[in-house]
């Protein structure tokens, strides 16, 4: 009896301070790059979503989302919200390095980090409690290995994000996943992550190369640009592209078995959602948090692709 008793006078402890901090007001700022591309406005769309959420299901909670097209203003944006009284930050940088002062302040003022997507190239975990991404290394490993075992002599050319650290991760996954083949890589461009980019890029391969057998683009709204450009050039020798992010655009092409997009490797932009309910778990529900989270980089193929497929998604 008296071990029982105790034991319900630890619950009832943990369920009153439980109680305490739903009771507690909180204030999250939650900084994100402005919807300049597909994959931004589904990570602008899913915080926006789950900000709302949030706050429903916790009235003490206050979310702000704000969007910001560069690292200046972004930097702008993390120190208006500083000056709000934040007590989380959960930051998916327009481009990690340039924002790492921005956050310090922040992190050093005793306040929650989350970290999303893009870690500073000197990978400084002092600068957050929580880090979320996705697997940028395994997104180019997979659609490497694919390639390879595909059309294991191919001629492919490809078309990289930006010049930031996770464009690299990518990058080096691809090479290790291609490693041992036949593969020949012709040259690698920058597309920015857009798909007008993108489709001056693979123009610029179309007039320089007469056979191409695959392009490796790393991002869904880059493969939009590079279709279109391969449609107007009325190209026959190129046997299908690989993107990645999970757009339903892409996934549904993956589900129709066109030829051209025969698979897709995962990338969600909800993850920025996770990081907003994980942040929000430690702030109310006293629950650990702290750590990495590192998302699966799934291949899509026609078999599994129903379960990715979002159609309401703005992405």
């Amino acid at each position: 009896m008296r071990k029982l008793m105790l034991g319900l006078a630890a619950t009832a402890c943990v369920l009153a301070g439980a109680a305490q901090a739903e009771d507690k007001k909180y204030t999250m700022g939650v900084s994100v790059p402005a919807a300049d591309h597909g994959w931004t406005a589904g990570v602008v769309y899913h915080a926006e979503r789950v900000a709302k959420k949030l706050m429903e299901e916790h009235p003490g909670l206050k979310v702000i989302v704000k969007t910001s097209p560069d690292p200046a203003s972004q930097a702008n944006a993390v120190q208006d919200l500083d000056v709000q009284g934040i007590d989380a930050l959960v930051i998916l940088p327009t481009d990690p390095d340039p924002l790492v002062n921005a956050i310090r302040e922040v992190k050093d003022k005793g306040k929650f980090v989350a970290l999303v997507d893009r870690a500073p190239s000197s990978n400084d975990n002092t600068v957050r409690d929580l880090y979320i991404a996705g697997n940028n290394p395994a997104l180019g490993e997979v659609a490497g290995r694919y390639i390879a075992k595909t059309t294991p002599n191919a001629e492919v050319v490809v078309i990289r994000g930006m010049p930031i650290p996770i464009d690299q991760q990518r990058q080096d996954g691809f090479d290790k996943g291609i490693a041992g083949s036949g593969v020949k890589i012709l040259e690698r461009q920058y597309g920015n992550w857009n798909r007008d980019d993108a489709f001056k890029v693979m123009q610029d391969y179309l007039t320089k190369y007469p056979k191409i057998d695959v392009v490796w683009c790393q991002d869904d709204d880059m493969a939009v640009g590079v279709l279109e450009a391969i449609d107007q050039a009325k190209r026959k020798d190129i046997q299908y592209i690989v993107a990645g992010a999970g757009s339903k655009d892409m996934i549904k092409k993956v589900m129709d078995g066109d030829k051209m997009v025969p698979v897709d490797v995962l990338y969600p932009p909800a993850m920025v959602g996770t990081a907003m309910e994980l942040t929000a778990a430690g702030l109310i529900d006293l629950v650990p948090v702290r750590g990495e989270y590192i998302l699966d980089a799934t291949l899509v193929t026609p078999e599994n692709a129903k379960a990715y497929y979002f159609p309401d998604s703005p992405f």
